[in-house]
């Protein structure tokens, strides 16, 4: 079990890292005001939360992360990137800063589906998702995610990835992880397999995502993880057989889905996880999980290209659970996200 010093230490680097990411939102903020001088911003109807308390409630998750720590939920965890690497990640992104925002305001957001390598893809996913550039499709967009996702959530996504650790660690207590299997859907680059796989070291791991740059991406992040393999596929058709997973999450990935699809994809979830199985999913806030933050959630898809975003926010996650067969659900708010987890009846 980690020390309390060590818990100390991972408290102070993950505190510093928000700071710093802080500084960098700030900057990207003021760029792209001044690239914007003549357009309109949008200006919420419903209440917004101060930066200055975006901050408290971002310190005070990191303080909660140190604390899993100190209890031994998961280990301490460095970041991932070499200096190098991150100074580069941050120059790749204020590059393409001045492309991202003219797509934002003249509005396109489906660029990518005249792509060649989106053609055999849902026509939901063939999107410039936040206007990025290239969607989710290219080896750049790769590059560019997480450093653009820390700096949206001021350093914290890892400790928010971490936040769907601790129901795993509850089913895990007292079973053999060498004869437990996990899936993670949409693994993207594979930031939460590497923890999950930390956290959990002897459990064969599975990661599954559309997008062949970020499970090409994902691979590179995971090498040497003999426990852990990913794959190209669809949520929507997962290919394993039925109740052959013990574990499977998701995370981020269903705010970008139609409801319809959400449903699919919880279902299929539902199809693959053995009886008496886990599913634990993150996503963002929804309307009225924390007083004074809806005016946050409602700017967002207006900021950023998310057009399933506004029916997410709506969509009851715990009665979606149960009507796709899930019981014992529970839901945690963590800073800008919440954890939903559900058990397969045994």
């Amino acid at each position: 079990m980690p020390t309390s010093i060590e818990a100390y230490s991972h408290w102070a680097s993950q505190t510093v890292r928000t700071g710093w990411y802080a500084v960098i939102a700030e900057i990207m903020r003021r760029r792209v005001a001044e690239m914007s001088a003549d357009a309109p911003a949008y200006r919420p109807e419903r209440p917004t939360p101060e930066r200055g308390e975006l901050i408290r409630a971002a310190l005070k998750l990191q303080a909660q992360d140190a604390e899993n720590v100190r209890k031994g939920v998961y280990p301490p965890m460095a970041d991932e990137d070499s200096l190098i690497g991150h100074i580069d990640a941050l120059r790749r992104m204020f590059a393409d800063l001045p492309a991202s925002n003219e797509r934002r305001l003249a509005g396109r957001g489906d660029e990518v589906a005249d792509y060649i390598d989106a053609r055999d893809l849902p026509d939901y996913y063939t999107r410039n998702f936040h206007y990025q550039t290239d969607g989710y499709l290219s080896d750049e967009s790769a590059r560019l995610y997480d450093i653009q996702v820390d700096t949206l959530f001021v350093g914290t996504s890892g400790a928010m990835r971490r936040a769907v650790l601790p129901p795993i660690a509850d089913y895990v207590r007292g079973k053999d992880q060498r004869k437990l299997t996990m899936l993670d859907v949409a693994c993207g680059t594979g930031r939460f397999l590497n923890q999950a796989a930390q956290a959990f070291p002897a459990m064969p791991m599975t990661g599954i995502d559309l997008s062949g740059a970020y499970i090409e991406a994902a691979n590179k992040r995971l090498r040497g993880r003999r426990n852990t393999k990913l794959q190209e596929g669809n949520a929507e058709r997962l290919p394993f057989a039925d109740a052959s997973l013990d574990i499977v999450t998701s995370i981020f990935l269903y705010h970008e889905l139609p409801g319809e699809v959400r449903r699919t994809v919880t279902r299929e979830i539902f199809r693959v996880l053995k009886p008496g199985g886990i599913y634990v999913m993150e996503d963002s806030l929804q309307w009225g999980d924390v007083p004074g933050y809806d005016g946050m959630l409602e700017a967002f898809p207006h900021r950023f290209h998310e057009p399933y975003y506004e029916h997410f926010l709506g969509d009851d996650l715990a009665a979606l659970f149960r009507e796709c067969g899930f019981e014992r659900i529970e839901t945690l708010l963590v800073f800008l996200s919440k954890v939903v987890a559900g058990r397969k009846p045994a």
